[in-house]
């Protein structure tokens, strides 16, 4: 009988045994979770009066957060040449970009980002103008900036900002020593470009940010609020001169990563 009952209680388990294979095997394992959106670059397209080495505060903190970042280095000379510029730039990017403008750089991403990779329009104390509109009429209506007055041209056209343009109008809240560097290595532009008009506004259809500097002397800030207004951008404010990327990058850099977590 002990050996009857043992076999018997051996085939029972081996039958639930099998049983519970076959409802294994008949349901299906979960699907694997789908992978996380890769995470848009940043092309950075700076103004008048600079180059790309004016972000080297604001760099680093994208980079930190594992955003790869290129900074257009602008020949100034054209619209179109800078636009070019910063197509190369978007072109190279591995897939979705982030397109940051500051000042004329504004000008610049409101043509080249309508190309079909650019994700997002981040301006910085920047022009935004509509269609067929140039970079010079977007301050007409409202005050005129005080370091209009320190621009000198040169026999071939190409506008420099004076040292007391640059320290006391273009980056008034920089020490002395810093702004007497970026005199020195300021980028030139050909004072036609500031006639030449876009033919696209990219804001029309790509979602875009504005960071406002409410003590700008280069932009007026009534000019700049109403740009932001007709593109329709998320706008933040900081009290800064005509170069935040320079004296509150972090804020800066917050606005980007905002507009790059937005656009995955």
């Amino acid at each position: 009988m002990n050996i009857a009952r043992r076999l018997l209680v051996a085939a029972a388990a081996a039958s639930a045994l099998a049983a519970s294979g076959l409802a294994s095997a008949a349901t299906p394992a979960p699907a694997p979770a789908p992978a996380p959106a890769p995470q848009p670059s940043v092309v950075i397209v700076h103004g008048a009066f600079a180059d790309g080495s004016d972000w080297a505060k604001v760099i680093p903190l994208l980079q930190r957060e594992g955003v790869q970042v290129t900074a257009v280095q602008n020949p100034l000379s054209s619209l179109a040449d800078d636009v070019a510029a910063a197509r190369r730039a978007i072109d190279a990017q591995p897939g979705k970009v982030v397109l940051v403008g500051h000042s004329w750089g504004g000008t610049v991403i409101t043509e080249a980002g309508a190309a079909d990779k650019v994700a997002a329009l981040v301006y910085i104390a920047a022009f935004a103008p509509d269609v067929g509109q140039n970079t010079a009429e977007q301050g007409k209506g409202f005050p005129t900036p005080s370091g209009l007055a320190h621009f000198k041209a040169d026999a071939q056209g190409w506008l420099s900002l004076t040292p007391t343009g640059m320290r006391d109008h273009f980056a008034q809240d920089l020490p002395a020593a810093t702004t007497a560097v970026m005199t020195a290595t300021q980028g030139p532009i050909q004072a036609k470009a500031f006639e030449q008009p876009v033919s696209v506004a990219a804001w029309k259809s790509k979602p875009s940010w504005y960071l406002l500097a409410s003590a700008d002397r280069m932009i007026a800030p009534e000019a700049q609020a109403a740009m932001a207004q007709r593109a329709g951008a998320k706008v933040a404010r900081v009290g800064t001169s005509h170069v935040p990327q320079q004296s509150q990058p972090e804020a800066v850099a917050r606005l980007i990563l905002d507009a790059v977590r937005q656009s995955r």
